[in-house]
């Protein structure tokens, strides 16, 4: 019985000393997920800013260590004026998408009473989106061509006499095909953070004298910032890395950066472009930096 005694105690003894604490146990836990990420996100970003220093001409690619390709992209004024053109795109998307998803989550979740209509509404909204997103660009062309329907409808109504040219092949067709792309991406997340607010907070500020307009000002939409920045961050990255929705709705009269990249691979320029995917993600990612710094997104996550 001593021998069994000694012999468990032992056992129990180095179970102890090859037991791992609980922040290596969350390391294995997470060990399958930074695989993933590694193998599918961070090494292909590494590749892109490794390839973005080669050497390259029309021959093939040679490996190097050049800084010719961010001195030919930032030192041109093409580049800053696609930028410019880009950013002018984000910030007027941006903005629109703000205004019609914000009110369209707001309508979705105060104004509609039954959990089931608010899903089958919300469900509505994203039909849509089950189809390609060519297809939904593309179906704007008949609709604002020079023999479209909106142009068609006019002359008819006697409201304008000969056909509206800017209306297809232009930024406005550029920008009205984006915020149809990308409004979804707004409202889900506002939608998502309207639904959490404590309606007694509604109560309590109507108690107390504010009015309709001060309880949206002053209660609805502080609550719904971390909603605004997650929609923002989402349109926001999808504007900036677009081109086949600029390259299709100007008829190749605008640009932007992710169509310049699409041109420069097009042409077997791989360095080039990956010179200028890094400058691009570094833009972006100090973007998201400046939202994360105004808002606190972590209650949503």
């Amino acid at each position: 019985m001593a021998t069994i005694a000694i012999d468990t105690e032992e056992h129990s003894r180095r179970s102890r000393a090859f037991r791992l604490s609980p922040s290596a146990i969350s390391y294995l836990q997470a060990t399958p997920l930074i695989a993933i990420l590694g193998f599918f996100f961070l090494l292909p970003i590494a590749m892109i800013a490794v390839v973005s220093f080669w050497d390259y001409d029309f021959a093939g690619l040679y490996p190097d260590f050049l800084t010719m390709n961010y001195t030919d992209t930032l030192g041109s004024w093409v580049t800053w004026k696609t930028y410019l053109n880009t950013l002018k795109f984000t910030a007027i998307v941006w903005a629109l998408t703000l205004v019609i998803g914000f009110w369209a989550a707001y309508f979705l979740a105060f104004h509609i009473r039954k959990t089931s209509t608010q899903m089958i509404l919300f469900l509505v909204c994203t039909v849509p989106f089950m189809t390609s997103n060519i297809i939904r660009m593309i179906s704007w062309i008949p609709v604002l061509g020079r023999n479209g329907l909106v142009n068609s409808t006019l002359i008819e109504m006697g409201i304008i006499p000969q056909p509206i040219e800017w209306l297809l092949y232009s930024d406005f067709a550029v920008v009205l095909a984006m915020v149809h792309l990308y409004t979804l991406f707004m409202v889900t997340p506002i939608f998502n953070t309207l639904m959490r607010i404590d309606r007694s907070l509604f109560e309590a500020a109507r108690d107390a004298g504010a009015s309709g307009w001060q309880v949206l000002w002053n209660v609805v939409i502080p609550l719904a910032k971390p909603g605004m920045a997650i929609g923002t961050i989402f349109v926001v990255t999808l504007v900036m890395a677009d081109f086949s929705t600029v390259q299709v709705m100007s008829g190749g009269q605008s640009a932007s950066v992710a169509l310049m990249m699409k041109n420069q691979m097009s042409l077997l320029q791989y360095p080039a472009a990956a010179a200028n995917a890094v400058v691009l993600l570094a833009v972006v990612l100090l973007m998201v930096a400046a939202i994360l710094r105004v808002v606190d997104i972590r209650k949503e996550l």
